[in-house]
């Protein structure tokens, strides 16, 4: 039983209406529509939440299954996870790796993207003394670290890559193909498809193919475009990659998974020197004694992700930061991602001008909060200064991009 909560937020109907006919950009714009998929997610209407980068709120019908997979666990204890688990965490990694456009033996679940980045970085065997690696400002910041640690205990060097601010694909491309050129025995570089702070989408595709030519590998961290736009991993080229299943995807929190090409696998140890599965891609996660009801309930939340379409969902969240964006462009609020649809998703962060501080931002979003109930986050780490991220979601109507273009606009004018 919920309790302290409104009625409305316990009373919402369970599941989305079919999908309408037409191309995704005009499916994106029917709001009657979205308001049925809105009414599959169980949400708190006591505010507009424009942070939902953190992670996704599960749909209705993920979150049942997830109940009922928790409840199966509690309830059969190790039985399940001796004698049911295995079979069914291969055939969920076989949806997973067949969405993805690759093999399950290629995959591997982790606890989110967190700890698939972590695993990949750490575990990363080609780096000798005097070799290098290379993090953009825009880089999660966990991975950061990662890299540091990697360096530190291989005598390598760290370099840091500058993402170009306002950014252009010539001009991101640019700086990878100038950093690549310039930085003696670089071996690693950790690349963000879509990163956490600002949500700039980078042309990997491209910048691997450079790195490649120089013999430089790649981790790609797609923990923010899986399921937020609509690839396969064949197009991003990549060897290694990260990604999140409870952000975009709406599976349960604690789901994500790491890959690794299979010709690669001998480039990542086995998790702390576990060497009773070499060949096996899933000795290089080991997560100890864990909840798999998440990873029990990832084929609900495929079933959802394919029933609305990668292409819709993507429009949508596209168009939904188009209309906010578009509505404050003659205000001094500077948007941090381009007006290339190729370069930007649903997620996108601003400042207003000249205001770069982590107290100057901060307050912006206590302000939205407090004053108009629009919950948004600070971020830190982009080089010309801080910002706020705003980060929609499939519940997310056009009239609470609207409040906010409002709120920004009120704010501007203080």
């Amino acid at each position: 039983m919920l309790t302290g909560l409104p009625l409305s937020f316990v009373a919402r109907p369970a599941t989305a209406v079919a999908r309408p006919s037409g191309a995704p950009g005009e499916i994106a714009r029917n709001e009657p529509y979205w308001r049925s998929v809105g009414a599959a997610f169980r949400v708190d209407p006591g505010f507009v939440n424009l942070e939902n980068g953190y992670f996704g709120s599960m749909p209705e019908p993920v979150r049942l299954a997830y109940h009922a997979h928790s409840d199966r666990l509690n309830a059969e204890n190790s039985r399940l996870l001796r004698m049911a688990y295995r079979e069914k965490a291969e055939e969920a990694a076989a949806r997973v790796a067949g969405l993805l456009g690759v093999t399950k033996e290629e995959i591997a679940f982790t606890r989110g993207g967190t700890e698939a980045l972590q695993n990949l970085i750490t575990g990363y065997r080609r780096l000798a003394p005097g070799d290098a690696v290379m993090y953009a400002d825009l880089d999660f910041h966990t991975g950061q670290s990662a890299l540091k640690w990697l360096a530190d205990r291989h005598g390598a060097r760290v370099e840091r890559l500058v993402i170009p601010e306002p950014a252009t694909r010539r001009a991101v491309l640019d700086a990878y193909a100038a950093a690549l050129e310039t930085t003696p025995r670089l071996r690693l570089l950790l690349l963000s498809h879509m990163n956490n702070r600002t949500g700039l989408v980078v042309p990997v595709a491209e910048i691997v193919d450079l790195a490649r030519e120089k013999g430089v590998d790649v981790i790609v961290d797609a923990a923010h475009s899986w399921g937020h736009l609509d690839f396969t991993l064949p197009r991003l080229k990549a060897d290694f990659g990260v990604f999140s299943l409870h952000k975009w995807m709406g599976a349960p929190l604690g789901s994500g998974f790491l890959y690794i090409r299979k010709e690669r696998l001998a480039d990542v140890a086995p998790v702390f020197g576990d060497e009773s599965q070499v060949a096996d891609i899933r000795s290089r996660v080991h997560s100890g004694t864990m909840d798999v009801a998440p990873i029990l309930s990832v084929g609900a939340a495929l079933d959802f992700h394919e029933t609305l379409g990668a292409p819709v969902k993507e429009a949508r969240l596209r168009y939904l930061r188009d209309r906010w964006v578009h509505q404050v462009r003659d205000l001094p609020v500077e948007i941090l991602t381009p007006d290339d649809p190729a370069m930007y998703g649903g997620m996108t962060a601003f400042r207003l001008a000249g205001r770069t501080s982590k107290a100057d931002n901060t307050a912006v979003v206590d302000h939205l909060y407090t004053r108009h109930r629009i919950f948004t986050v600070h971020r830190d780490g982009v080089t010309k200064g801080d910002c706020v991220r705003v980060t929609p979601a499939l519940f997310t109507s056009a009239d609470d991009v609207d409040r906010l273009a409002a709120a920004l606009r009120e704010l501007a004018g203080r």
